[in-house]
């Protein structure tokens, strides 16, 4: 069973740092690419940064553009979100799912998130 366990969040004060961790099982995340995806409070989720199977290319949303990157590391099955210079807009679920980095298309099921929460 693909499963996605996202954790790292946490409440920190605006201008703070914060590491999201995403652990695939049931697959082999060195196959996929990944986004990681944000749903903040009466608004529509959306794609913060995607990487592709390799590591070798990434986008991000202009939002985060200079204070988020994704990484991944295959052998541990696991992708990351460092975030850092967080504004009280950055406040939402984080999520990660696989994509399809050229088209940005997503597929499978949603995990449970991590909440990040940034305080002024």
């Amino acid at each position: 069973q693909v499963q996605f366990v996202e954790s790292g969040g946490g409440l920190v004060q605006t201008g703070g740092s914060l590491r999201l961790s995403c652990v695939a099982s049931g697959f082999s995340l060195s196959n996929y690419d990944m986004g990681w995806y944000r749903r903040a409070p009466d608004k529509e989720r959306e794609l913060v940064a995607a990487i592709t199977a390799t590591g070798g290319d990434r986008k991000y949303a202009d939002p985060v553009k200079g204070r988020f990157t994704i990484s991944r590391d295959n052998a541990k099955n696991t992708v990351y979100l460092q975030m850092a210079s967080l504004k009280p807009e950055d406040t939402a679920v984080y999520y990660c799912k696989r994509i399809w980095f050229a088209t940005l298309a997503q597929f499978g099921s949603w995990g449970q998130g991590t909440q990040v929460t940034v305080f002024s």
